[in-house]
C-alpha cells in the first residue's frame, strides 16, 4: 500500500514526505478556501525539491484552463481532478499535458462509486474521496471492495493511522491529510509516524 500525504505547504513537510517515502506529495494549487491552499509562486518552490521516488500531485477544482497552462509548468507528474468533467475532458487534458491524470469521485452513497466505469479508460489512478472536498469527512470505505482489481484505487475521507491495516485490503493507495495536521498545519512528526506505519505494514 502506498501512501501521498496532501496539503503540504512548506519545504520542511515536503522533504519530510521524500525522506520518509511517501509515494506522492499533493498540493492544493487552485482551490482557495482550503486553508492548505498555495500560490504559484510556494508551489514553484515546493516542486523544485528533488523528489526522489516520490511523485508531485497537483490538485485541482474545477480548473479552468488557463489554469492547467499555467500549472503544467511545474515539475508536476500528475493532475489531481475534481469536478464536473467527462472522459474526453480528461483524455484531452492528458494530452494536452503529458500528465497523468488521478480522476477524483466524490462518494455521499453507494452506487457513487459506480462513476469509475466513466474514468476507467482514460485516469490513472481514481480517488474515492468523500463529498467533503477539504474537510475530511467520513464513509464506508468498503464501497470500493467491488471495484475490480485492474483499477488503481487511491481512498480519501478522515483516514488515521487507526484503519491502515484494514485498508490494505481494499485499495492500493491511501491519501491522507487532515490527520497528520495540529491546528490545521501539517505536523513533522504525525507524518513520519504515519509514513512508518504504512512501511511497517508493507513488511
Amino acid at each position: 500500500m502506498q501512501a501521498k500525504i496532501c496539503g503540504l505547504t512548506t519545504a520542511e513537510h515536503v522533504q519530510t514526505c521524500v525522506d520518509y517515502g511517501a509515494s506522492f506529495c499533493g498540493f492544493i494549487l487552485n482551490y482557495k478556501k482550503s486553508h492548505r491552499f498555495i500560490d504559484y509562486k510556494t508551489a514553484e518552490i515546493l516542486t523544485n525539491i528533488p523528489k526522489q521516488n516520490t511523485s508531485y500531485v497537483g490538485v485541482f477544482v474545477d480548473p479552468t484552463e488557463e489554469e492547467l497552462d499555467q500549472y503544467s509548468k511545474l515539475k508536476l507528474d500528475y493532475f489531481q481532478i475534481y469536478g464536473n468533467f467527462n472522459s474526453d475532458d480528461i483524455s484531452k487534458i492528458k494530452d494536452k499535458y503529458k500528465k497523468k491524470i488521478i480522476v477524483a469521485l466524490q462518494i455521499k452513497e453507494k452506487k457513487d462509486i459506480l462513476n469509475y466505469k466513466t474514468f476507467e479508460q482514460v485516469a490513472d489512478i481514481i480517488l474515492f474521496d468523500s463529498s467533503g472536498l477539504h474537510q475530511s469527512l467520513s464513509w464506508d470505505f468498503n464501497w470500493v471492495k467491488d471495484v475490480p482489481q485492474s483499477i488503481t484505487k487511491m481512498l480519501a475521507g478522515n483516514i488515521n493511522m487507526d484503519t491502515l491495516e484494514n485498508l490494505k485490503k481494499i485499495t492500493d493507495i491511501v491519501d491522507v491529510s487532515g490527520a497528520l495536521e495540529t491546528d490545521k498545519v501539517k505536523d513533522v512528526k504525525k507524518i513520519k509516524e504515519f509514513l512508518n506505519k504504512i512501511k511497517k505494514i508493507n513488511d
